[in-house]
């Protein structure tokens, strides 16, 4: 037998019945801005997004703008942005204002100046370029800044930084051929291997990505290779990658003296974890060497791995000392700067896809710990703890910034 509740009258009243309410759905911010500018540093040449990425970007509903020219260096004209979707602005200053910025050289602290308050920033670090001033202004901006060079793959490894070695070790051997054969006081022989000709030698130092990709190409080329490092499983580790046994050797001065004396062409892939690069090849060493070998110094960015090393540019490239040709170019990739940005972009765009489809692209250092890695200051403080010990700077730690919703 049913039980029947005799409800109040005024519970009966349609204003009590449950009521259909249509459920908040969550806007992407279409003001959301992608900013790129021109480079102004002589020695990049390189763009952070090429016009394939800028129209992947604005097909997903992202605003990006382009400064007048960004692209000309890496052979990319203002129309072929603006036919991809992106706005083109006549200056760097209008940029500057966009909630993101990308660039493929750090800022200037006169450019810091144009920033507004609580931006992202996505460039190279480059550590020793930094300056007191530079943090001092980013932290003044309260800007989210990123390095591009440490951000980190599901695997630990820095994707960025892989690549751009890729490059120039297939760019040092390429630019050690063009010297070696086609210079006033070069040896005018061949990077390569011809019937019935001894193959030219090829002397590389160190063992890593630089070195291996230097290692493929030289030995493509039919060079016949010698690799120096003192890491054995840095040797044992390229060697398996090549797929081959190397002539290798750790770094022992009397038979790499020995080795240098036969060589026409020395590259220097050595890299320093902190600090400058060692001196591994000394001026008395280089004297030894055929008069018109050529010697590539990619270290150069950490100072150099060779004595006779001094820092050249794009525009200048080489000079001869003990009638060895040195190639001392800083920033090798950008010798390739179309190759190089197309790279980079391939990394960062889909990234940025990501980031749209979130609220905003702070949401990128929630949702992506490789992200996050690179981040060296974020609305006011110091997140690199190297950075903020060594410009005397309050260190916070970025995940507990996070976590407090600061």
């Amino acid at each position: 037998m049913q039980q029947e509740f005799n409800f109040p009258p005024h519970l009966s009243d349609p204003g009590f019945f449950t009521q259909e309410s249509p459920l908040q759905i969550k806007k992407r911010n279409e003001q959301l801005v992608i900013g790129v500018p021109k480079e102004n540093t002589l020695q990049e040449n390189r763009i952070a997004l090429v016009p394939n990425s800028v129209k992947h970007l604005t097909m997903k509903g992202l605003r990006v703008r382009i400064a007048s020219g960004a692209g000309e260096k890496s052979n990319y004209s203002d129309l072929s942005y603006s036919e991809a979707g992106a706005e083109i602005v006549p200056d760097n200053e209008t940029i500057f204002k966009s909630d993101l910025i990308l660039k493929t050289a750090p800022p200037t602290v006169e450019e810091i100046e144009h920033f507004t308050r609580d931006q992202m920033l996505i460039s190279p670090l480059q550590i020793p370029l930094i300056t007191k001033s530079y943090m001092d202004k980013l932290l003044e901006k309260r800007t989210i800044a990123v390095a591009m060079e440490y951000f980190q793959s599901d695997d630990n490894s820095f994707p960025v930084v892989r690549t751009m070695s890729e490059i120039a070790g297939v760019v040092a051997i390429l630019t050690a051929a063009e010297y070696l054969s086609n210079s006033s006081v070069s040896r005018k022989v061949l990077l390569g291997s011809i019937s019935g000709v001894p193959p030219a030698k090829v002397v590389i130092l160190g063992a890593g990505m630089v070195a291996e990709y230097a290692c493929r190409t030289a030995l493509s080329l039919g060079a016949s290779v010698r690799i120096f490092d003192d890491d054995l499983h840095k040797i044992i580790r390229l060697q398996n990658r090549v797929g081959q046994n190397l002539h290798t050797s750790t770094i022992n001065p009397v038979y790499l003296q020995y080795q240098l004396k036969g060589a026409d062409v020395l590259i220097g892939a050595v890299h320093s974890s902190s600090g400058r690069s060692p001196i591994l090849v000394s001026e008395d060493m280089v004297a030894m060497m055929k008069p018109g070998s050529v010697i590539v110094d990619v270290s150069i960015d950490q100072g150099g791995c060779i004595e006779t090393s001094r820092m050249t540019s794009h525009d200048n490239p080489v000079y001869t000392k003990h009638g060895v040709i040195h190639y001392c170019v800083p920033n090798i990739p950008s010798k390739v700067a179309r190759t190089a940005s197309a790279a980079i972009s391939n990394i960062i765009a889909p990234l940025l896809v990501k980031a749209g489809l979130m609220d905003s692209y702070e949401s990128l250092l929630y949702q992506n710990r490789g992200v996050r890695n690179g981040v060296y200051a974020y609305k006011g403080k110091a997140t690199n703890r190297y950075l903020a010990e060594y410009f005397g700077l309050k260190y916070a730690e970025l995940d507990l910034l996070l976590s407090s919703g600061f």
